[in-house]
C-alpha cells in the first residue's frame, strides 16, 4: 500500500510548522502551517536557499547549525520578524536527515507560541508599576507629539487607532492612554495574531460585566476578516459605554484595506484618532533616554552597578537601523545584562557575536551584499547583474516589511515596475 498520500494529508494539516532542505539549504518540504507562521509560499523557496530568505543571521539559524554539525537542536527558541512584517516566536525541533550514513539534509519542525509568549512575557512592559505617559522616557519630537495627541485622547475618550511597526511601543501608548484616561476599570489585551473564534466568543461574553476599563486589540490587521467583522460587531454595540476601545496595525491602514487586509468599518470605527509611531530608525535619539532608564530600573531591581554604554558601543548603536525597533533593544539590552557582574560600562565584548556581525552589515554595503555566489568564479556579467538586482530588491522588500509601495518609493520606481521585476526574478 502507497502511504505517500497520507503523509502528504498529515504534513498539510497538522498543526506543527515542518521546513525541511537539502544539504545545501534548498527547500525539499514547507507545509502549510510553516506557511501560516512565516508567510513564505513554497514556490519561493524551492529555488533558493533558506539563508537569503530569512531575517536571521547564519550562526542563529538551527537549520544551518544541524546542517554544519549534523547533530539535532532540540527545544530551540527563535524570535524572528516573518515576511509579513510579524514578530513570530516559535519551538523549534530540527533533526539531520542522512541516508546510507551521509547527511542529505534537515528537517524543522516549529510551535508557534508567539499568543503565549506575550501573555507570559510582554516586552517593553516588565515594570510593576502601571504605565503612564510620565514613564515613557521618549524625547524626540514625533514622540512627543504622539503623547501630545494621546493625552488629548484619553480626555476625549473617543476609540484611538494606533499605527506602527512591531516594536515601536504601541501598547506602552495604549496602557498610559488607559491610565490617563482615569478609567477604574481592568486594561485588557487581546493580541490579535492567533486569536481564534473561541478568545473572542469569550471577549464577547465578559463585556457586558465590564465597568469601565480599556479593551487594547493589538494588531486587528491580523486577524481573519471574518472575525474582524466579529469585533466590529462588538466594539460598535459597546461604543458609547464606559469602555475605551484602543486598536493598532503594523502599517499604513489604507494599504491594507486596499489589499484586503483590513475591514473598512473597523478602520472606521477606530479612526476617531489616529497616532502613527515612527520606527526607531527615525528617531534615534530616543535610544539613549530608553538605555538609560533601562539600567536605571536594572541597578534597583538587581543592585548591580551597569551604567552607561562606552563610546565605541554608543556608535555602533547610533548606527545602527534597529529594524526591531524598541522591542530588539530592549531584549538585546536583557542579554547583554544577563552576564554583566561587577561591570558598570557596557564595552564590546560584552555584546553577542550575533549583534556585533548583524550591525557591521547593516553598515556600508560591501560586494557580498549584491553578489550572493562570491565564494566562487565570476559570473557572466548577465547573471551578476540578475544577482545583484535580485538581492537588492529583496533588500528593499526586507527592509520595508513586504510593502510594495513603501519599497517603490525608497527606489525610486512605480509601484507596477518593482512588482514587474520581483515576478520576473522570481520566474528565472
Amino acid at each position: 500500500m502507497d502511504l505517500t498520500p497520507f503523509y502528504q494529508f498529515a504534513g498539510e494539516h497538522v498543526g506543527v510548522g515542518i521546513h525541511a532542505v537539502d544539504s545545501k539549504g534548498k527547500t525539499i518540504i514547507y507545509n502549510n502551517k510553516m506557511k501560516e507562521i512565516e508567510g513564505f509560499d513554497f514556490e519561493e523557496l524551492v529555488d533558493r536557499s533558506f539563508l537569503e530568505m530569512f531575517r536571521f543571521e547564519h550562526q542563529e539559524s538551527t537549520l544551518a547549525k544541524v546542517l554544519q554539525s549534523g547533530t539535532p537542536v532540540l527545544n530551540s527558541k527563535q524570535t524572528y520578524w516573518n515576511r509579513k512584517g510579524q514578530e513570530i516566536t516559535t519551538i523549534n525541533d530540527t533533526y539531520p536527515i542522512f541516508s546510507n550514513e551521509e547527511l542529505i539534509g534537515a528537517i524543522e519542525m516549529s510551535r508557534d507560541v508567539t499568543t503565549l509568549e506575550k501573555i507570559v512575557y510582554q516586552p517593553l512592559k516588565k515594570y510593576e508599576e502601571p504605565i503612564t505617559f510620565s514613564n515613557i522616557t521618549a524625547i524626540s519630537s514625533s514622540m512627543r507629539k504622539v503623547i501630545e495627541t494621546a493625552e488629548k485622547a484619553a480626555k476625549a475618550k473617543l476609540p484611538v487607532l494606533l499605527i506602527g511597526e512591531s516594536g515601536t511601543g504601541k501598547e506602552l501608548i495604549a496602557e498610559a492612554i488607559h491610565w490617563a484616561s482615569s478609567s477604574d476599570g481592568p486594561f485588557y489585551t487581546l493580541f490579535c495574531h492567533g486569536t481564534d473564534q473561541h478568545l473572542l466568543d469569550q471577549l464577547m461574553l465578559d463585556i457586558p460585566d465590564m465597568v469601565g476599563g480599556t479593551i487594547y486589540c493589538e494588531r486587528i490587521d491580523l486577524l481573519p476578516l471574518h472575525l474582524q467583522a466579529q469585533l466590529f460587531n462588538m466594539v460598535e454595540q459597546q461604543s458609547g459605554d464606559s469602555i475605551c476601545f484602543i486598536a493598532s496595525v503594523g502599517e499604513d491602514p489604507v494599504e491594507l484595506i486596499g489589499s484586503g487586509k483590513l475591514l473598512k468599518e473597523l478602520y472606521y470605527f477606530f479612526s476617531a484618532m489616529t497616532i502613527p509611531l515612527e520606527p526607531l530608525r527615525k528617531r534615534k535619539e530616543d535610544i539613549f533616554p530608553f538605555i538609560a532608564d533601562y539600567f536605571s530600573r536594572h541597578r534597583m531591581k538587581f543592585g548591580s552597578i551597569v551604567a552607561e554604554l562606552d563610546d565605541e558601543v554608543s556608535r555602533l548603536f547610533q548606527d545602527y537601523d534597529w529594524p526591531g525597533n524598541l522591542k530588539e533593544l530592549e531584549l538585546l539590552l536583557d542579554e547583554i545584562t544577563s552576564i554583566v557582574t561587577t561591570q558598570d560600562i557596557v564595552t564590546m565584548d560584552l555584546l553577542p557575536q550575533y549583534f556585533k556581525a548583524k550591525s557591521k552589515r547593516s553598515g556600508k554595503l560591501v560586494p557580498e551584499d549584491f553578489l550572493v555566489n562570491s565564494a566562487k568564479e565570476l559570473l557572466p556579467l548577465e547573471d551578476y547583474l540578475h544577482e545583484a538586482e535580485m538581492y537588492y530588491l529583496q533588500k528593499a522588500m526586507d527592509l520595508y516589511h513586504g510593502n510594495v509601495t513603501k519599497a517603490a518609493n525608497a527606489l525610486g520606481m512605480s509601484r507596477q515596475n518593482l512588482q514587474y521585476r520581483l515576478r520576473k526574478i522570481k520566474k528565472k
